[in-house]
């Protein structure tokens, strides 16, 4: 049986304490163990600070949807936004080599999911779709 949830919050900083609470304890609810519970509450967290800071460009009256699905293969993470449209294939991390704070989000997700696409029927906004499947601990 494949289990949904969603949740809207709005595009302001403040609230991703919120993601990260609902995010990590959904994980652990879907039986996911808790180091990989908290990989996806940081992933998830960068994920939608992103949305903020490039879709939304800092404004804070927007709003995030975030969707979690579980099923006996995968728990998927949907991050919905009604923002500037991404180039997924502009999409990366700085060089690893360049030692200095902030830009390893994308890395850090793409390690921690097993599945990261833009969803492109999306019209307006985006739309992320993060897969973890069940067994694949990295």
């Amino acid at each position: 049986m494949k289990e949904k949830i969603a949740v809207s919050f709005p595009s302001h900083p403040k609230y991703l304490t919120l993601v990260r609470a609902v995010t990590v304890r959904t994980a652990q609810i879907y039986g996911i163990g808790e180091a990989l519970a908290e990989d996806i509450k940081l992933a998830v967290d960068e994920a939608c600070a992103n949305v903020i800071k490039h879709a939304y460009k800092g404004d804070t009256s927007k709003k995030i949807v975030l969707k979690y699905m579980n099923s006996k293969k995968q728990f998927t993470v949907i991050i919905e936004d009604a923002g500037i449209k991404a180039d997924p294939g502009s999409i990366q991390g700085r060089d690893l080599d360049d030692l200095k704070p902030g830009g390893l989000g994308v890395h850090f997700i793409r390690r921690v999911f097993d599945v990261f696409t833009f969803d492109d029927k999306k019209k307006k906004g985006n739309r992320l779709i993060l897969t973890k499947y069940h067994g694949s601990e990295k």
